[in-house]
């Protein structure tokens, strides 16, 4: 039995692009059933297969696992040769900590500037948290690209789960056009290059569904 993952929205749920990015990417076989965020029975669903009533959720059997991180530490414990975590101890204590940051952090940037596949390039004005949340995530890949990535143009050279982990905040600096460092830059066209990147993308603009509260314009709902 293949996994099974539930996710929101791809044009709007972040959370789930992260675990989605990483089974596509490591080339491990799953099936996938998008609830809108919206729905009117979506807590009924998801509250079915998982006690936190959120998504995402990857079924495996009988197995449960819920919370985007919690997914890819399982993941990459029953998949070790998808190589989600480094191999080099410190790398990956190094990976998991910003994996972490990601995990638990960075709320102004993402209050001010939801992730919102469709909207077209845009840019706008940070406030002081989102400025911040900004200036640190640059630091962070700047940093981990220097330090580990040089075998490849990901933060710990091959895509694994700390890239995942800051996959929607790519899709966030591109869609409102954040201003980040010539490193940031560079690493952001690696990721967005992802052939994955490109099947969600096409997905997210494709869905009906609008939810107000993750367009920045409404009342317009500005699409490309």
């Amino acid at each position: 039995m293949p996994l099974h993952l539930i996710i929101g929205n791809k044009n709007y749920s972040s959370w789930s692009f992260r675990p989605w990015l990483a089974l596509k990417t490591a080339g491990i076989a799953f099936e996938e059933t998008v609830i809108s965020l919206e729905a009117s029975d979506f807590k009924a669903r998801v509250t079915a297969v998982s006690p936190a009533g959120r998504v995402p959720v990857l079924i495996d059997g009988s197995v449960l696992i819920w919370e985007s991180l919690a997914i890819l530490e399982y993941l990459a414990d029953k998949f070790p040769a998808s190589g989600l975590w480094p191999a080099d101890a410190a790398a990956r204590a190094h990976a998991r900590a910003v994996a972490s940051e990601m995990h638990a952090g960075f709320m102004p940037l993402r209050r001010l500037l939801p992730m919102n596949v469709a909207r077209p390039v845009k840019p706008r004005t940070l406030d002081d948290g989102a400025a911040a949340d900004v200036r640190r995530i640059d630091a962070i890949w700047s940093e981990c690209r220097a330090t580990y990535g040089a075998d490849g143009g990901f933060l710990f050279g091959t895509f694994g789960a700390a890239d995942a982990m800051y996959a929607p905040v790519v899709w966030r600096f591109h869609t409102y056009a954040v201003e980040v460092s010539a490193p940031a830059r560079a690493y952001m066209r690696v990721m967005m290059a992802l052939p994955a990147w490109g099947e969600w993308r096409d997905a997210a603009r494709r869905e009906p569904w609008v939810l107000p509260h993750d367009e920045v314009d409404w009342p317009e709902i500005p699409r490309e």
